[in-house]
């Protein structure tokens, strides 16, 4: 089995004036039969990111719908965290609320940005509001430099969460050098989490990976799958198994995808988000430029 690109979906952004670039961090939502909500994380011409939508169909062949006039999460108050910045990682389903995670960028000064978790909560299916104008996972003894990206299942009674956590930044002659991993945390109702540092995904030795991107875990059988991007050199699409969704191991070779030789997604692929349709698994995915060349799909078939 492979993964066969079908290529980038065009979105249309006519008139939508806080959506000049990109189409990153892709998130869908299943609403109908062979009919998905997708969540997108689009920038203005400050570069600064909101969470739009539009709609995913498959009949007669993958489409989106053009991008809602109106974003579903705007910018945080100035001075808060997410007031540079709000970008999609999760969305999850309970009862009749959705949960939105995402995080927040903020401007740094002795380093370029600040990312913390947040949470937006719907009920009407329509627009989000914050929990609060904090963050969810702030900066703290356990996650000193950054939180970011988390992606939530609800497993049994439990709340689970693999999450991005910073390591250090390093200095480099280009500048400040982020470094981040996936960690792990629990919850028993998806708003109150316990981080105790659990590392699930960390740089592979001898290599120059540096940043992994937003995980998205599938649980079946009581085994756990998970695909991810992981940046070296550039960023490609890595995949890790497990038995408890603690402890991983990396088959990238197996599951993951590489750039192409050319095209949109020849320089970087990252920010996977794994779905099924009709009992065949599909993949939404950026290319080049973190996003700025848009979304595509690939299918999961044999060679």
């Amino acid at each position: 089995m492979s993964w066969r690109r079908l290529g980038p979906l065009r979105l249309d952004t006519a008139g939508v004036s806080w959506a000049a670039t990109h189409a990153a961090l892709p998130v869908a939502e299943p609403v109908d039969h062979g009919v998905w909500n997708l969540y997108l994380s689009l920038r203005d011409e400050q570069g600064r990111a909101r969470i739009g939508r539009a709609t995913l169909t498959f009949a007669p062949t993958p489409q989106l719908t053009p991008l809602d006039p109106e974003p579903v999460l705007d910018l945080g108050v100035l001075g808060a965290f997410d007031d540079s910045g709000v970008v999609g990682s999760c969305l999850v389903k309970d009862g009749d609320r959705r949960l939105l995670y995402y995080t927040g960028w903020a401007r740094g000064v002795t380093v370029p940005f600040y990312l913390t978790t947040g949470l937006a909560i719907s009920t009407d299916g329509e627009r989000f509001s914050r929990i609060s104008d904090g963050p969810l996972l702030d900066r703290n003894a356990v996650d000193p430099f950054l939180t970011a990206s988390p992606f939530v299942l609800r497993d049994d009674s439990a709340w689970r969460m693999w999450y991005v956590s910073g390591t250090r930044w390093s200095a480099t002659d280009a500048g400040p050098r982020h470094e981040y991993h996936i960690r792990y945390a629990e919850s028993s109702d998806g708003l109150r989490w316990q981080r105790h540092g659990t590392v699930c995904l960390d740089y592979a030795p001898g290599t120059d990976e540096h940043a992994f991107g937003r995980p998205c875990v599938l649980a079946h059988d009581g085994a756990y799958s998970m695909w991810y991007s992981v940046r070296g050199e550039r960023y490609a699409i890595g995949y890790a198994e497990s038995a408890d969704g603690i402890t991983w191991i990396r088959r990238d070779g197996v599951g993951g995808l590489s750039p192409s030789n050319e095209g949109w997604d020849s320089e970087m692929v990252e920010y996977p988000w794994v779905f099924e349709r009709a009992g065949i698994r599909y993949m939404l995915y950026n290319g080049n430029g973190y996003g700025r060349t848009g979304v595509g799909l690939a299918v999961w078939e044999p060679r």
